[in-house]
């Protein structure tokens, strides 16, 4: 059955083409799947190489159609769905850089540890749980998400808590999680937080990065200068002294330290990818050599092992004060009173800040990072939810996410998830072998120290507000950032007046000029 020179034809088996010397036959009785439409491409473009092959080469004398079968379509298999997920997750947990990502892990502790200290001495809470329940928190959210996503206090519940002392213990700063992690959970699960997330101006929310990062920094620059006492969970008045142990030359030194290698790291990954070839032909000179080991150093490991090493040699017997085994874990028991005073005193100054920096903030700074991840609101809120309706029952810190540790952790060398899943092995390991016998060691660690890291962390979150392009931008987010960095409620006010400032800016625009009505 053959037709004329260059016509298709179609047969039991799918003639796809005639040639006086070339059958191309495909055994199959359908063309449908895009596999074999591929193949049928394929084959056309044989054909085409044929007939323009034949246009200077003679067919064969014979004239006889000579055939070309193609190969039966393979049968592939989908891939399960538990292979795919562990895959996954081995992606997420891979060390980009092995130093780099355990350097980065120090770049979240400048918020963790005060306030946890302070948690521990001033309102009872249970180091053991907290340290055990946190280490799982990063190991989960390193393999789900694959970046380095933080987990930090939750502020405004942990500043409530010490400023109340003892009338505002552990049931209440439970129930004061547990309710906010309950609102935040319902509104991801509904999807409510991504469509908030999706109307927010960016300008909005650039202005509560801002004032956290700057928030940061503010409370860094306190804990270098002035000596604390966080067993009272209150910054002192006196002056740090500029000799010590724990002296203001050691945090100045340390400051110097770290912007030297956090300069040079910059420059490294901003200078253009040199050919491998051209670098080895290309003599190094001992300033580049130099350069490049101090590039490599973990400058945050060495920072906060100094600090341990110091507490240690302070106070030589919190060494025989440690004790093996993990704390008890018991279920809290929560009065209805105390389930009023943590929504009153806890949860409402908590909520704000928690869906604008805990949420939005994270989704658009992860963005930024990592642009090749996808960040959505419904996740992070589901996230930071499920955390705590399980932990805070137990007497667990009540904690959430924050764009200020992604930027420290970011800012230190973390790239991957494999950063706080780190970190998480590191306080789960703390928390089985010592438990809260370990709150000696934080006491007595240089607050000098952690003000230079939760400075680098602010100021790195601050500067995410670079990208405002025009003045009515810049204007939106001082706003918001003025606004949030005064009183309890200051993160709410503050999203409330850039709102509101925003629309007036857009029915400004709309209004028609003159001449152009």
């Amino acid at each position: 059955m053959d037709g004329p020179d260059g016509q298709f034809l179609m047969s039991g088996d799918v003639r796809l083409f005639s040639l006086p010397w070339l059958n191309l036959t495909r055994r199959h009785p359908i063309i449908s799947s895009s596999s074999e439409r591929s193949e049928s491409r394929q084959a056309c473009d044989l054909i085409r190489a044929a007939e323009m092959a034949g246009k200077d080469t003679p067919p064969p004398s014979s004239h006889r159609e000579t055939a070309i079968t193609l190969p039966e379509t393979p049968s592939f298999r989908r891939p399960s769905y538990s292979s795919t997920f562990l895959k996954t997750l081995k992606e997420n947990l891979a060390f980009r850089a092995r130093w780099a990502e355990i350097n980065g892990a120090m770049g979240d502790l400048g918020t963790f540890i005060p306030i946890v200290i302070s948690l521990t001495l001033v309102n009872g809470l249970d180091l053991g749980t907290t340290l055990i329940f946190t280490g799982v928190y990063n190991i989960v959210t390193g393999a789900l998400f694959g970046v380095p996503m933080p987990v930090q206090p939750m502020k405004s519940i942990a500043a409530a808590a010490i400023a109340e002392g003892k009338s505002f213990g552990v049931p209440e700063i439970m129930a004061a999680g547990i309710l906010t992690s309950a609102v935040v959970f319902l509104l991801g699960a509904t999807g409510l937080m991504q469509l908030v997330y999706r109307y927010v101006p960016l300008p909005v929310v650039r202005g509560i990065q801002l004032a956290q990062g700057l928030s940061f920094a503010q409370s860094a620059v306190t804990y270098v200068r002035f000596s604390q006492d966080f067993s009272k969970g209150k910054s002192g008045s006196h002056p740090r002294p500029w000799l010590g142990l724990d002296g203001l030359i050691l945090a100045l030194v340390a400051f110097g330290f770290l912007v030297v290698i956090c300069s040079i790291i910059d420059a490294r990954n901003a200078a253009p990818e040199e050919d491998e070839e051209e670098a080895r032909s290309r003599p190094a000179s001992i300033r580049d050599r130099v350069m490049k080991f101090l590039g490599y150093l973990p400058s945050a490991v060495i920072v906060f092992v100094l600090g341990v090493v110091l507490a240690i040699v302070r106070k030589p017997s919190i060494l025989s004060d440690l004790k093996a085994g993990p704390s008890h874990a018991q279920v809290v028991k929560i009065s209805s009173e105390s389930w009023k005073q943590g929504f009153i005193k806890g949860t409402v100054p908590q909520l704000p800040l928690t869906v604008l920096n805990s949420v939005l903030a994270v989704c658009k700074l992860g963005a930024d990072l990592f642009p090749a991840r996808e960040f959505t609101a419904t996740r992070i809120s589901v996230s930071v939810g499920l955390m705590n309706l399980v932990g805070c029952w137990f007497g667990a810190m009540p904690c959430c996410h924050g764009a200020g540790g992604m930027a420290g952790q970011y800012k230190f060398g973390g790239r991957s998830g494999a950063c706080v899943a780190l970190l998480g092995l590191v306080k789960l390991v703390l928390g089985i072998v010592i438990g809260s016998s370990l709150v000696g060691i934080l006491r007595e660690f240089p607050t000098g120290l952690l003000g230079v890291l939760l400075f680098f962390a602010g100021t790195e979150l601050a500067m995410a507000a670079r990208d405002m392009g025009t003045k009515p931008e810049w204007f939106v987010m001082l706003v918001v950032t003025a606004v949030s960095m005064v009183g309890s409620y200051g993160a709410a006010l503050g999203f409330v007046c850039g709102m509101v400032v925003q629309v007036l800016l857009k029915v400004k625009d709309l209004h028609p000029r003159r001449g152009h009505a």
